[in-house]
């Protein structure tokens, strides 16, 4: 039989001096930091561009119509609010079962069900010139979509939300079907 030789045991690494915690924590508050300003300045150029941008979008779909302005406002409101509930309640499922990649992949799908509505929502009670002018265009080129979208988004919020309490339903009648299987099986 061949000896074991002895493995030598490495010290363990000093703990990091005060300043260069310091010099650390200072990095990461830099980084923090020029984040914020990032997301602020980007915040300040969306609201400038992106309610003319997405009223004029609408126009051009609507193109005048009260029948299309209806069902346009009915449909963008009550997917979006399905949508984005439905996909925040399977994160939210996802992070009961400790599963934190689906989580964060049906929290950011949620967010994007959201975009249109949010939209919408910069156009009427933004107060930039871009939402008034984007509040001109819906008067104009689609008239009844803002009504419309409210009332979609009351409806899909009911949809969305009767959809989260069956989802719910089902993975807990999941979970007892699961014990009450382990039961029988402890059993035999």
């Amino acid at each position: 039989m061949a000896q074991d030789e002895p493995t030598a045991v490495t010290p363990p690494d000093p703990e990091p001096g005060f300043a260069e915690r310091a010099r650390d924590r200072l990095h990461v508050a830099l980084l923090w930091g020029i984040a914020l300003a990032v997301l602020v300045a980007l915040y300040f150029i969306l609201a400038a561009f992106l309610p003319r941008w997405w009223a004029g979008r609408i126009g051009d779909a609507v193109d005048g119509s009260f029948a299309r302005g209806t069902s346009t406002g009915l449909l963008i409101g009550a997917f979006g609010m399905a949508l984005t509930l439905i996909f925040l309640g399977l994160a939210g499922l996802s992070l009961v079962k400790r599963s934190k990649i689906p989580a964060i992949i049906f929290a950011v799908l949620g967010l994007l069900a959201a975009i249109p509505n949010l939209l919408t929502l910069s156009v009427v009670v933004g107060d930039s010139n871009a939402a008034h002018a984007g509040e001109r265009i819906f008067d104009v080129q689609a008239p009844a979509f803002r009504a419309a979208s409210v009332w979609g988004v009351i409806i899909g919020a009911v949809i969305g939300l009767v959809v989260c309490f069956y989802l719910v339903r089902y993975v807990r009648r999941g979970e007892q079907l699961a014990e009450a299987r382990a039961a029988l099986d402890a059993q035999k």
